[in-house]
């Protein structure tokens, strides 16, 4: 039976009354208001009361980084965009003859608009504009509004109205929060409502997204972050403890888990964060509080223990360091998105190797994937019949809708058998 040398990791993730309640409040009021109601709630959440919401052409314009950093994200950008371009390229239409006069097919057709979600907060997160910016438009997604909070009082931080632009959004919005997910879910000014609205955030991101599913299509609710490490003595426990207090510094509430089946090893690491968060650990007042109440470290009996503690967490970003990783590779089932062998660390994904980082949380990952370029095409169905086909079908249709008491449903096979 598995040991815990170290506990902390929430089972589930909390909804809170009071965001629900203000969630509900600010949509409701967007809904019904529009403008008027957008612009108080940006004025009273960011201080932010611009003229327009909607950035113009002139200010994206100005916004511009220095040499170094916009090779990086030209490559960070291509880097995702070929990965989607291949992805797109395994996801084919389809017709086939099931039978005589019976041709039966699908097409993957993109959504029109989605609305795209650049979250500030602590860190305005650059390398979101990209994950939810470009793979929209490999898609083919006819329009991306981007959307992220204003910074400081001076409008979206300048770097990340840099890389909307670079990533290709067609309109760009400032509006931060739940205000933004109502205005892409309703609409804002000129700006129409979109189909799909996509990106991470807090918890009164999450909740909006909740509560406008339906209205809106959604990616998922994400967050907060999650990292988990699989890894036996082969393993650097230095690295491997760096490795979970990078994603704890997402915020206080960033659950890190590692999985060992070495009591020794469990131990070396915990003694590795402690040398990090004393030594020259960089955030350290939030890795260290995240680590503190949610860090875990679980001892397995055997890989197999390890699989399935691993599955039953389900975690979002999942590291193999181990002397077995194909092994572990082909037998875990249930994460966001896997990071096999040390030099495969969760940054890498993050930021710029490709793959996207907008990832199942709070135990999603075992029944969804992270977003991806087919999360913006609708795989659509058809059917084409000709006489000979349809008085094939028509029978059992009949019959099916007889037994179901859908008589004018047996009336429309029963005209194609005359």
């Amino acid at each position: 039976m598995a040991e815990h040398l170290k506990t902390g990791w929430p089972r589930q993730v909390e909804r809170q009354p009071e965001v629900i309640d203000t969630v509900s409040r600010i949509l409701s009021e967007v809904e019904h208001e529009g403008l008027p109601a957008i612009r108080r709630w940006s004025v009273r959440l960011d201080g932010w009361d611009p003229r327009s919401f909607v950035v113009p052409a002139d200010e994206i314009k100005a916004a511009v980084v220095d040499d170094e950093l916009a090779e990086q994200l030209e490559f960070a950008r291509s880097q995702v965009e070929g990965f989607a371009r291949a992805q797109r390229a395994t996801m084919t239409d389809l017709e086939v003859e099931t039978m005589p006069g019976v041709v039966l097919g699908h097409r993957h057709l993109p959504i029109a608009k989605v609305g795209s979600y650049s979250p500030g907060g602590r860190y305005p997160l650059i390398a979101s504009s990209i994950m939810t910016v470009t793979v929209p438009k490999v898609a083919g997604v006819d329009t991306v509004v981007a959307v992220a909070p204003p910074r400081d009082g001076r409008g979206i931080y300048g770097p990340q109205l840099y890389t909307m632009n670079l990533a290709g959004a067609d309109v760009i919005v400032c509006l931060g929060g739940v205000q933004a997910f109502a205005a892409l879910a309703f609409g804002v000014e000129d700006v129409e409502p979109v189909d799909l609205v996509v990106g991470a955030g807090n918890a009164y991101v999450a909740e909006a997204k909740r509560q406008l599913f339906g209205t809106v299509g959604i990616d998922l609710l994400a967050g907060p972050t999650e990292v988990a490490v699989i890894a036996d003595e082969s393993a650097d426990p230095r690295l491997v403890a760096a490795d979970l207090l990078g994603q704890a510094e997402h915020g206080l509430n960033s659950p890190a888990l590692l999985i060992t089946t070495s009591q020794a090893f469990g131990t070396a690491v915990i003694a590795e964060v402690e040398r990090w968060l004393t030594g020259d650990w960089p955030t350290v007042e939030v890795a260290g509080g995240a680590w503190r109440d949610h860090g875990t470290v679980v001892v397995c009996s055997s890989r197999e223990e390890v699989v399935e503690v691993s599955d039953s967490y389900a975690p979002e970003h999942l590291e193999i360091q181990t002397s077995q990783d194909d092994w572990y590779a082909e037998h875990l089932r249930n994460y966001g998105s896997l990071f096999i062998g040390p030099e495969a660390t969760v940054a890498f994904s993050d930021k710029s190797i490709g793959t996207n980082h907008v990832l199942p949380t709070g135990r999603a990952g075992r029944y969804t994937g992270g977003l991806w370029v087919g999360k913006f095409l609708k795989t659509v169905t058809y059917q084409r019949l000709t006489t000979e086909g349809a008085r094939t079908i028509a029978p059992s249709t009949a019959a099916i809708a007889d037994a179901e008491l859908m008589f004018g449903h047996a009336l429309t096979a029963r005209l194609r058998m005359e």
